[in-house]
């Protein structure tokens, strides 16, 4: 494959829009997506991030640190995500509601300042999976340009490389709510618990890692090569200490490792995974 045509081809579309917002949270899409519409050097360009609950802190001034390397206006908006009662409930919908409230106040500061062009980053893997967020965006207005340049997440990372951006083999990352079983109401307390966890395993050297929370009992998922090294004696017994400190009474390990969608096995067609 071409990647430098594929590039420039990319570029070339993105043209068309003369001022744009891009949802910006400082993950390997958003990323790409920002740095790819500074190289068009639009009349005006945003990127804007919202900081809720379910975004760790240190992905938020991540995402701050990104945009100040590729030299952008960059907005961040905080929202308390916890007082919207659908989103807490956590029904399979909950996804739709969180991107509703999140995207209406992207495209409201955008309009705000005079940007009309909205742009987020979903790429063409997303598309396979149940995101109820997608519909949100789309209601809203909001362009996806790597959906349109048929760019799968190999490619943007492969892309990411080319033009030098330190988040071309970041983790996927997704939001905390993902880690909570659907239907299980979603409160401060499970959130906070959760983000402790992964900071301390990732604190470890697990940089891919998810800490799925049934109640009280933690569920460890890390990348599946490096199932071995979590299951050290030494390692697990630091863990077990740490997570009963955080507040989980137990913990297991996934022996199967990460993989995206493991909190949805209960649906019998398992087309909705949780990141």
């Amino acid at each position: 494959m071409n990647y430098n045509k594929k590039l420039k081809d990319f570029e070339k579309k993105l043209t068309k829009l003369s001022a744009v917002a891009v949802a910006f949270s400082g993950g390997v899409d958003s990323t790409f997506l920002l740095a790819a519409a500074k190289k068009i050097n639009p009349k005006k360009l945003l990127a804007i991030t919202v900081s809720s609950q379910f975004v760790p802190e240190r992905e938020i001034e991540f995402a701050k640190r990104i945009a100040r390397s590729i030299g952008v206006q960059h907005i961040c908006l905080d929202v308390d995500i916890l007082e919207n009662e659908e989103v807490v409930r956590n029904t399979l919908e909950r996804c739709y509601y969180c991107k509703k409230q999140m995207f209406s106040l992207i495209k409201e500061t955008a309009e705000n300042l005079g940007v009309k062009s909205l742009v987020h980053a979903v790429n063409l893997d997303d598309l396979k999976d149940f995101r109820p967020g997608l519909k949100a965006a789309k209601e809203l207005g909001f362009y996806s340009p790597l959906v349109d340049a048929k760019y799968t997440k190999a490619d943007i990372r492969k892309l990411s490389r080319k033009l030098g951006l330190e988040t071309w083999d970041k983790p996927s990352q997704s939001c905390l709510a993902t880690r909570i079983p659907y239907h299980e109401k979603i409160t401060a307390k499970n959130i906070i618990m959760v983000d402790k966890a992964e900071f301390f395993l990732q604190e470890l050297g697990f940089a891919q890692v998810r800490v799925r929370c049934h109640g009280k009992i933690a569920r460890v998922e890390v990348e599946p090569g490096l199932v071995d090294r979590i299951l050290n004696s030494d390692i697990r017994q630091k863990i077990s200490k740490e997570f009963r400190k955080i507040g989980f009474e137990h913990t297991s390990i996934d022996i199967d490792g990460y993989k995206t969608g493991k909190m949805n096995y209960e649906i019998s067609d398992n087309k909705n995974p949780q990141p």
